[in-house]
């Protein structure tokens, strides 16, 4: 079994904070190596990577060098630094050629001018949809993904022995197994909206709509339609009957799920490696619908930028498309970071061989790309403090929603 490792935006709350990091601005590492510049001509492209996959590029840019001719200096990168960085330094003609980072970074650096379409033609067809629509911004696609995930429904198999059908199907085997919850799905006091985000899906509600060629159109809020109150009434029954509650974080919701009080969490890959490590014999599972249509997670992918000053964009570019979007490589990135592979064949052979893969798999088929545009910044901070708002019962659930919708609404018309 793989070792996941947890994306730098998982619970919405932390998403709310790096995005407002992204917009206001944040320090740099300081080491002396990340303000290197763009390499001038043909003989060297720069990449940022993270300390996770690094040591696997290293072989990479060594096999280009050796094909093309072409050096490649890799600078490691603290995760958390390297947006900002991006920002303030390649517009001055600094920074990297390439730069590792997750899709919802895409609007910010396209608009800031930052980033640069990776031509990709044919080769779109052989990775996933979600991870071209991840990085689809405007109609041009702005990074090679490598990697993608999503939340699924992890069962306790000693508790849980089939997968279950619905919501009740869940209630009726905790019960059967007396454990104190029907399932854990963590909240927190800031809300989680990015874990409920596949049950509010499955009301038909979402909060933006999509192109016909899976780019998020701003213009296209739906999060305060029937189908959004709909999920807002069941969210406050749910906490109503002691199974949501803002006291329940992820670290808590975890601790719960080890100690068999729940046969069911809603999670990611990011806590897999923990939930085995204490002995719990597991299932990996599609969220069963709440609302009666396909519960559709958020889909993270992560992947490689073009910088917008490269001065070797060619190199850059064939580095990219040659290189990181092969399988070969996609795997190996797989094996340091422990996320599965955006390219499909990649993550299909992971899939076959790892029971644990193949069900986030195919939890993940009918998930959405997380969204990459600015807009989004407007929605984390108040879709998840209208759910904290139903869960503490502050309020009747089709007013709280509707609120939450039109300050959605006022705070994206300022960005105009």
């Amino acid at each position: 079994m793989a070792v996941f490792s947890k994306r730098s935006i998982v619970a919405a709350a932390a998403m709310t904070s790096a995005m407002l990091v992204a917009l206001t601005g944040c320090g740099s590492t300081g080491a002396s190596n990340t303000n290197a510049s763009i390499s001038a001509g043909s003989s060297t492209i720069t990449v940022w990577a993270d300390a996770d996959h690094t040591a696997t590029l290293k072989s990479v840019a060594a096999e280009f060098t050796k094909k093309t001719g072409v050096k490649v200096k890799l600078v490691q990168k603290d995760m958390g630094s390297i947006e900002q960085d991006m920002i303030t330094q390649i517009p001055a003609g600094k920074g990297p050629d390439v730069a590792i980072g997750p899709n919802d970074w895409t609007g910010l650096l396209a608009t800031d001018g930052v980033i640069q379409p990776i031509e990709l033609g044919n080769m779109k067809s052989a990775y996933q949809k979600v991870a071209i629509d991840a990085f689809n911004y405007n109609g041009n696609i702005y990074g090679l993904p490598y990697s993608v995930e999503n939340v699924a429904l992890i069962r306790n198999t000693q508790l849980a022995p089939n997968a279950p059908s619905s919501w009740d199907d869940m209630a009726t085997t905790a019960t059967a197994a007396k454990t104190k919850y029907p399932y854990l799905l963590q909240v927190g006091s800031q809300g989680d909206s990015y874990t409920m985000y596949p049950v509010q899906t499955s009301f038909g509600s979402f909060v933006f709509g999509q192109n016909s060629d899976g780019s998020y159109n701003a213009k296209k809020l739906t999060v305060g339609d029937a189908n959004g109150l709909a999920f807002a009434k069941w969210v406050q029954t749910q906490a109503k009957a002691g199974n949501l509650s803002t006291s329940m974080t992820a670290d808590i919701a975890l601790s719960k799920f080890e100690q068999g009080q729940s046969p069911y969490i809603i999670t990611g890959p990011w806590n897999i490696s923990a939930i085995q490590k204490a002995g719990i014999k597991i299932a990996v599972d599609p969220i069963p619908s709440a609302g009666g249509q396909a519960a559709k997670p958020f889909v993270g992918v992560n992947g490689f930028f073009l910088s917008a000053k490269s001065k070797n964009k060619l190199a850059a570019t064939n580095f990219l498309t040659t290189y990181i979007g092969s399988e070969k490589v996609q795997q190996a990135l797989f094996k340091s970071g422990g996320v599965p592979s955006a390219l499909t064949k990649a993550y299909n052979a992971e899939a076959q061989s790892d029971s644990v893969i193949q069900g986030f798999k195919k939890a993940g088929e009918n998930g959405v790309p997380m969204p990459n545009i600015t807009q989004m910044s407007s929605v984390w901070q108040y879709l998840n403090a209208a759910e904290v708002s139903i869960i503490n019962n502050q309020g009747d659930s089709s007013t709280l929603w509707n609120n939450m919708a039109d300050s959605i609404k006022s705070s994206i018309a300022k960005q105009s």
